[in-house]
């Protein structure tokens, strides 16, 4: 396996995101309200005259909502022919993949299994491979 990985922080945890799947990595700026958006969504704001969906992907695991996102780094991924700035506590180097991602072991917690492809392994430790499509998607609210 030699995928690359942009390897980063998401409510605590060291995750990866398929760097193929990464178009850039920016630090936000301005980010305009949408009113009446889903939670995990905190905005919008623009990169060189086009508009990003800006996500706060703590909350979209259901976590609490990010302190601020304004000078936060955010990977800037494309889905369905829209493009997300995913809002990340910290984003470290592109990593190699040194073998597939293997089933999440317990105790992780609902959330990351529902985004998670699975966990594997890198030359400084394990990461948490993140399924962008179900990040960006957030958590379904619980049924009363």
């Amino acid at each position: 396996m030699s995928e690359l990985l942009l390897i980063c922080r998401i409510a605590g945890r060291r995750a990866a995101i398929p760097a193929l799947q990464v178009h850039s990595v920016i630090e936000m700026e301005t980010i305009t309200p949408i009113p009446q958006a889903p939670d995990h969504i905190l905005g919008l704001t623009a990169l060189r005259s086009q508009a990003l969906t800006v996500i706060d992907t703590s909350r979209a695991l259901g976590f609490d909502r990010m302190t601020d996102a304004a000078g936060a780094r955010a990977a800037v991924v494309e889905h369905d022919g829209h493009v997300y700035a995913l809002v990340l506590e910290e984003t470290n180097d592109v990593e190699v993949a040194l073998s597939d991602p293997q089933p999440l072991p317990g105790g992780f917690g609902d959330e990351w299994h529902e985004v998670a492809r699975g966990m594997s392994e890198t030359a400084n430790g394990p990461a948490l491979v993140i399924c962008v499509e179900k990040l960006i998607e957030g958590r379904l609210p619980e049924a009363a």
